[in-house]
């Protein structure tokens, strides 16, 4: 393993010394330090990136990758050490400065104007004027932008509302940005996250580009399969430390967690055995005019039921139906052999129905309130709406699934925004089990979470069922579904098109399945 960690003062052992030739880094951090109330957020980070090079940035949810990230763009100002661009110090008040030295950043949450153009997006605030009236050029402002689109080999309509574009079209439009003011560094944070397969070969050959044209890219994922595709070096960081950096090509994946968490993690997928009963929710040609039709399924107690397809199977659809989000909805819905009635979320909830969306930050939580607040919101009618006296119950119930869901935040009062992605999701989790529900639908609950926090969402799922709950867990990964669910549901086109015991759920045959492929020599019946 070839690293170099700051609490050695010579390499670590193993490591290959960097040439004295070899050309000075684009970007360097020393010793960087930043704190939040007398919290750690950074302490002595280390960073070198190259023209030309891609590095990855790797930790855990919390370990300090967005305060670094947020450093480097002039949101927050370092507490102490020293940045330095092209071998000059340089300190950036603002993110306007940060962009204007050559820094850039493409977020996994875009954050644009919705109603202005691709080609306003990406000149915004800095638009070229002609004339004595010194008037806006929209002439050139639309020809450079079709100019960078072409240079990116995409094919996007620069006067099409980004409003309207997709995910991954967002992201074209902050690349073009970024390229538009010939930025040095452009920084990727989990830009993958809600792109299909197509989408995401087409970032890798973008990122390529940017390579080849010189740039240096920090590249943000939790993802060690896209690390190993698109990155040379890594930079690892652990509760706000420097931990190591070196060469992807000498250094195992298992290595590389191990450094992330501090330990090695043998078991990604901690299945316990649960007691499976008879059929607890039962859904019966469950049909939407558009998204979905004749769906059908049975929940069984103490089961947790995969389901996967791919984008576009309408899996989601499905399940924000059953948590009543959806009008126009035909079909049987039956909890313990009832027949019930779900028209809007209230009925879910109270039939003992929950659901943690994919969405965390716009449908999961309050990102402006309280860890607290956002863990007893469901149940205020339980311990008195205005809290009345009853601030004691409201902090244990919220303490109680934050400690069970190992929670990493500084104190219960914190709002969910300062929390990192995976911490929100936590809150999100905590929030909807504190419902006690029977059925607890989670749809993508690992979507942009470290692996060490995987592993705590996934005991505390396995933990749920051998307490009795039922969980439907979507997931767009499938060894996520095969490690976890018992069985396995796949959809096609908006219709169920196989159902898989564990046992069978092998990879070959439910990716076939969600691909609307039969396999030779395949004689499994959907169930």
């Amino acid at each position: 393993m070839s690293v170099t960690q700051l609490s050695s003062p010579t390499p670590h052992r193993g490591a290959t010394p960097q040439s004295t030739d070899a050309p000075a880094p684009v970007l360097q951090l020393t010793g960087i330090s930043k704190r939040f109330n007398g919290i750690v957020a950074l302490n002595g980070m280390n960073l070198n990136i190259r023209a030309g090079e891609v590095m990855a940035l790797i930790g855990e949810n919390g370990a300090g990758k967005s305060t670094l990230v947020k450093t480097l763009t002039g949101i927050y100002r370092p507490d102490g050490g020293a940045i330095n661009l092209d071998g000059k110090p340089v300190s950036f008040g603002s993110p306007q400065e940060a962009m204007a030295a050559g820094i850039t950043a493409v977020h996994q949450e875009t954050v644009m104007f919705d109603e202005l153009s691709v080609a306003e997006n990406i000149y915004v605030g800095r638009q070229p004027a002609t004339g004595t009236a010194r008037r806006i050029d929209w002439k050139r402002i639309e020809a450079e932008a079709e100019a960078l689109f072409a240079r990116l080999e995409v094919d996007l309509p620069v006067r099409a509302r980004v409003k309207d574009l997709s995910v991954a079209q967002r992201h074209f439009v902050e690349i073009a940005r970024a390229l538009s003011q010939d930025a040095r560094v452009v920084i990727m944070d989990e830009p993958t996250a809600a792109l299909s397969q197509r989408e995401i070969r087409e970032l890798y050959r973008i990122i390529a580009q940017l390579k080849a044209a010189g740039t240096a890219v920090i590249f943000i994922s939790h993802k060690f399969d896209e690390i190993y595709q698109v990155a040379d070096r890594y930079t690892v960081l652990r509760d706000g430390n420097f931990v190591a950096e070196g060469s992807l090509a000498d250094i195992s994946e298992s290595e590389l967690v191990a450094l992330m968490v501090g330990r090695a993690v043998h078991q990604a997928y901690p299945k316990e055995i649960a007691a499976i009963g008879g059929p607890l929710l039962e859904v019966e040609n469950l049909c939407h005019p558009t998204e979905f039709d004749g769906v059908g399924f049975a929940l069984r107690k103490g089961e947790i039921l995969g389901f996967y397809g791919l984008v576009g199977a309408g899996r989601s659809e499905v399940m924000q139906a059953l948590f009543g989000m959806t009008a126009d909805v035909r079909g049987t819905v039956r909890l313990d052999g009832k027949t019930i009635r779900v028209a809007t979320p209230r009925d879910a909830i109270a039939h003992g129905i929950a659901y943690v969306p994919e969405d965390r930050q716009h449908h999961g939580a309050h990102l402006t309130m309280p860890i607290m607040h956002n863990i007893t919101l469901p149940i205020l009618s339980r311990i008195g709406f205005f809290l009345r006296g009853k601030r004691a119950a409201e902090t244990a119930i919220a303490r109680h699934f934050s400690e069970q869901l190992e929670l990493k935040a500084s104190h219960l009062t914190q709002h969910v925004a300062e929390l990192s992605g995976g911490n929100q999701q936590k809150v999100v989790l905590g929030k909807w089990l504190a419902t006690e529900p029977k059925v607890i639908i989670l749809d993508e609950p690992t979507k942009g979470i470290d692996i060490g926090s995987k592993a705590a969402v996934h005991r505390f799922i396995s933990q749920l069922v051998t307490r009795g709950l039922s969980v439907i867990l979507v997931s767009s990964e499938l060894p996520e579904v095969l490690g976890m669910a018992d069985r396995v549901v796949v959809m096609h086109h908006g219709r169920v098109q196989r159902v898989f015991e564990r046992a069978d759920a092998t990879p070959e045959r439910v990716v076939a399945a969600a691909s609307g492929i039969e396999l030779a020599n395949d004689n499994l019946e959907v169930q």
